[in-house]
């Protein structure tokens, strides 16, 4: 029975200070809502509304509450130089974006026109204007080579009635010559016989 009153007495002494290393080992390691809970689960009742802390217990609860908060509030201001950065880092982006964006406008302006003399012209309009210039000029070409055809045609034409006209004439001439010598002869013939 004496052991029994020894071994009921060293849990009785023991017991409570294995069980505050136990929460205090609790208090370190788990999250703050956690330890808010283990603080109320090993804390002794006094009263329906009032509860008995160890002043240890609280130390260590409000030393890891004091932990976190500076680590939250240096997390907040990393976070607020990011964003902050973050944002200057947006601008910057967004002015280069809108200065590229010009360019690009300006450079699609230059690629979809052609200057032609001392003109700009979309480029539509510029094949348009050449194709019509194209069409105009074979035109005009074919115009000239059917009156070129025409005009060498009308020449060869000429050239055989001129052709034709001259021989007629030397003809002529030939025939006038020997009808003009058969009458010079019969004339003087004829004065010849009257002189006889």
């Amino acid at each position: 029975m004496r052991v029994f009153i020894y071994s009921l007495l060293f849990f009785v002494l023991l017991a409570p200070a294995a069980q505050g290393q136990m929460l205090q080992q609790k208090l370190r390691t788990s999250s703050l809502d956690s330890q808010f809970v283990y603080l109320n689960l090993y804390s002794k009742s006094q009263s329906a509304d009032f509860k008995i802390i160890r002043r240890a217990n609280l130390e260590t609860v409000r030393q890891n509450v004091r932990d976190s908060l500076s680590t939250y509030r240096k997390q907040i201001a990393d976070l607020s130089s990011s964003n902050s950065s973050s944002a200057g880092n947006i601008k910057g982006l967004q002015d280069s974006v809108s200065s590229l964006t010009t360019q690009l406008e300006a450079e699609q302006k230059k690629t979809d026109s052609i200057s032609f003399l001392g003109m700009d012209f979309s480029k539509g309009s510029y094949h348009t204007m050449v194709w019509a210039i194209i069409l105009a000029l074979a035109a005009a070409f074919f115009g000239t080579l059917v009156a070129f055809r025409k005009a060498k045609v009308d020449t060869d034409d000429s050239k055989k009635t001129v052709d034709e006209l001259q021989d007629e004439l030397q003809t002529l001439r030939k025939k006038s010559m020997e009808r003009e010598q058969h009458l010079k002869r019969q004339l003087l013939d004829e004065q010849l016989k009257r002189n006889s």
